[in-house]
């Protein structure tokens, strides 16, 4: 069934009408509905090739997290360059990072950082639109992010959305671009890091229980059966299709298990931190591990202008127990090599420390970190000059960063898809491989 044009009235007929009056029974409304159905539409898997990674996390830090300031200090450098944060060993020898990374440089040796990203926008859209698509914004096109193509490509497992939002949709560029909305992601609607967090979408309302759920799914299936018989109507088999998807996400008890959070031991729950980077990273390793294949989580907002001293003071400790924290997790239970977990930001942030004792935007380069899917363990790669300005070697660009990440998930980037106008469009343009990156 197609949802009408913006803007434009529904004028339902008789057999939506009743739809729509059923489906409040389990406390559904009907755009609830189409959002489900969305997220449930099994994709096409033609063309993809073996990858290393079964699922990525991808955790982004938006705003523009400083490279000085965590996988890139530079020590030695003049204080106004340095900064005012010191640095750490790490278990990669001679490789250190800023101090406020200090569990993550316990685990470095089973990951790879990028010292050598690089674009050029300063703007936080458009940076933000370059990390999430692997492409430049264009007013021409508007671009999917990489979480849709790989629902577009890879499709759903276990009656669970192939592409997940933690907690909810914070950037449109996270959003289906020119592949439309059935390639969308579920946005939780909630923090996970809450005492009362659970997921609308996948909860029985209250005064529903289970019994009750499959009574009104029959008597659905009872009047879907006397119209079709009295329409006759082809549109109808896409229809009873749709709320057989629709239903079968809602009463899907791995779904609901999956984003239970409630159920990870107490003293697992600690290790990660009770609280938006702990919780959040934690609900990404339950989802993959139930398999969701594209999970993107936001935490913070690292735009520090101003005194970054304080400001990374207030966000990294809690971001580093909880990656380090995830990364020992996915590696205990054996899901390291098949999870690609991505920490990723907009742009980086300028050599010199700026009269408010912050750093300022700055894309010509900065650090992400990568571990798992395939990735080598224990690696830098490129490397920043002496003052953070530049590349100083093996600059990695946006297209070869996303070129790189969809071959290890097992999709082509130089496949073509197609756009609503029957425009042929790469996946990834002009994007290569980057070996370096590869176990």
């Amino acid at each position: 069934m197609q949802q009408p044009p913006p803007h434009a009235p529904w004028h339902p007929n008789r057999r939506e009408f009743l739809y729509v009056g059923l489906l409040g029974t389990v406390g559904m409304t009907m755009s609830d509905l189409f959002r489900t159905e969305a997220r449930a539409a099994t994709a096409r898997q033609l063309g993809a090739s073996a990858g290393k990674a079964k699922s990525v996390i991808n955790i982004y830090l938006p705003g523009g997290m400083s490279h000085q300031e965590s996988f890139d200090p530079k020590v030695g450098s003049p204080i106004e360059y340095r900064g005012p944060l010191e640095a750490v060993k790490t278990k990669i020898d001679g490789v250190q990072f800023s101090e406020n990374l200090k569990e993550t440089a316990k685990i470095a040796d089973k990951i790879t950082v990028v010292r050598s990203m690089t674009h050029g926008e300063a703007a936080h859209e458009r940076g933000t639109h370059s990390m999430f698509t692997g492409y430049r914004p264009s007013p021409a096109i508007a671009y999917p992010s990489m979480g849709s193509v790989v629902a577009h490509e890879l499709g759903e497992r276990n009656h669970l959305p192939p592409y997940v939002l933690i907690p909810n949709q914070t950037t449109p560029y996270a959003g289906t671009g020119y592949l439309g909305s059935a390639f969308g992601a579920f946005a939780l609607g909630s923090d996970p890091a809450n005492d009362n967090f659970s997921v609308r979408d996948l909860t029985l309302p209250g005064g529903i229980d289970e019994q009750r759920f499959a009574e009104r799914r029959e008597m659905r299936s009872v009047v879907d059966a006397h119209f079709s018989a009295l329409e006759k109507s082809d549109a109808l088999d896409g229809m009873d299709a749709f709320y057989q998807r629709a239903y079968a996400m809602i009463s899907s008890k791995e779904a609901r298990a999956a984003f239970d959070i409630k159920a990870e031991p107490a003293a697992l729950r600690d290790s990660y931190g009770r609280n938006q980077a702990g919780q959040r990273m934690l609900l990404a390793r339950r989802l993959v591990e139930a398999g969701v294949r594209f999970v993107s989580l936001t935490y913070g907002g690292w735009d520090h202008h101003d005194n970054i001293k304080a400001a990374n003071g207030r966000l990294m400790p809690n971001f580093d127990k909880a990656y380090a924290a995830l990364i020992r997790d996915l590696d205990e239970r054996g899901l390291l090599d098949s999870t690609l977990v991505v920490v990723n930001t907009e742009f980086g942030r300028t050599p010199k420390i700026n009269g408010t004792a912050g750093r300022d935007h700055w894309p010509k380069v900065f650090s992400i970190a990568l571990a798992g899917g395939g990735m080598k363990r224990g690696y830098v790669h490129g490397s920043s000059d002496a003052t953070g300005g530049e590349p100083d070697s093996d600059p990695l660009s946006v297209e070869d960063y996303a070129a790189t990440i969809f071959h290890q998930i097992g999709i082509d980037p130089d496949k073509t898809l197609m756009t609503p106008g029957g425009r042929p469009q790469a996946i990834v343009k002009d994007g290569h491989v980057v070996k370096d990156l590869l176990a």
